[in-house]
């Protein structure tokens, strides 16, 4: 069983560590989502880093052109074993900030740009996560035993689907 908390709290810790997620703009015709990698600062936090996300990418992208100062966002995510999914909606913007910049920089993303942290095709995109909808794989081979058994397995799966605030 998890509870919300805990989901959230597994939500966080997989995008550290697993990274690429489908982000996309909501609202915007011929939106669609695109595999990204997220990164997460936790500079300055006494315990895991929890949002913003943030995405390097450049000027010359269709999300990068098509982001204003209040674009509607949404992310999707499933961990690299395939046991945790989530949707999570919320705010993205560009925000060059030379500061994260510095703190994120890492040798993966400076084989993008040529120019290195100041290449002028280099931008930032911070995505302000504000909820998402959570499941946790419930695993089909346990729900086919709990059916053989004659137990229901959606009453067990409630507890591994969750709508949390993450702001």
């Amino acid at each position: 069983m998890s509870t919300p908390e805990e989901l959230k709290e597994k939500f966080w810790k997989a995008v550290k560590s697993d990274r690429t997620m489908m982000l996309g703009l909501a609202h915007v015709d011929d939106a669609h989502t695109r595999p990204m990698t997220a990164m997460l600062d936790d500079a300055g936090q006494d315990g895991p880093a929890h949002g913003p996300i943030w995405f390097f990418s450049s000027v010359d992208t269709d999300i990068v052109r098509a982001v204003t100062a209040d674009s509607r966002a949404v992310a999707t995510f499933a961990d690299k074993g395939h046991g945790l999914f989530a949707c999570v909606h919320g705010r993205l913007v560009r925000d060059d900030d030379r500061a994260v910049i510095e703190r994120l920089w890492n040798p993966f993303i400076a084989a993008w740009y040529e120019g290195g942290k100041t290449d002028p095709k280099l931008a930032l995109l911070r995505f302000d996560a504000e909820e998402a909808q959570i499941w946790h794989d419930g695993s089909s081979l346990l729900a086919g035993v709990k059916m053989l058994l004659g137990i229901d397995p959606k009453q067990s799966y409630r507890d591994h689907v969750a709508s949390v605030r993450l702001t």
